[in-house]
C-alpha cells in the first residue's frame, strides 16, 4: 500500500538492463540522513526530507517490480511488452508521447505508439 504524504505522485516503468540497480543508485540510500552524507547528489540526498518522506520509491527486486507494476498499471502486460514492443524500440528512433506518457517507436510514417 502506498502512502502519499505530500501531493501528487508519478509512477513509471523503467526498462533497461539492470534498471533496478541503476534506479536504486540514483535514488540513494533509503534513510535521508545516510543519503545526505553518503550520496549527497542522489535524489534522496538532494530532496529527501525524512525517512518516510524521501521523495522517491523503487522496487528492490524483479518480483517486487512485477507486483508494483501490476498495482499501478493493471492493463500493462510484461509478456506483451517483451514480445512485441521492446524489440521495436530497439530497432530505431524512439519518441516520447506526451498524450500517452510513453516512449514509442518512430516508424517510417513518423512517431507513433508501438
Amino acid at each position: 500500500t502506498a502512502l502519499n504524504l505530500g501531493g501528487p505522485i508519478r509512477a513509471y516503468i523503467l526498462a533497461r538492463k539492470d534498471a533496478i540497480q541503476l534506479w536504486r543508485t540514483l535514488m540513494g540510500p533509503t534513510r535521508v540522513f545516510r543519503a545526505r552524507h553518503m550520496a549527497p547528489d542522489s535524489i534522496r540526498g538532494s530532496f529527501g526530507l525524512t525517512d518516510t518522506r524521501n521523495t522517491t520509491h523503487g522496487s528492490d527486486s524483479v518480483v517486487s517490480a512485477s507486483r508494483e507494476i501490476a498495482a499501478f498499471f493493471p492493463d500493462f502486460s510484461e509478456q506483451r511488452w517483451y514480445e512485441e514492443e521492446e524489440p521495436q524500440l530497439r530497432c530505431g528512433p524512439v519518441c516520447y508521447s506526451l498524450e500517452g506518457g510513453i516512449h514509442c517507436a518512430a516508424g517510417p510514417g513518423g512517431p507513433g505508439p508501438v
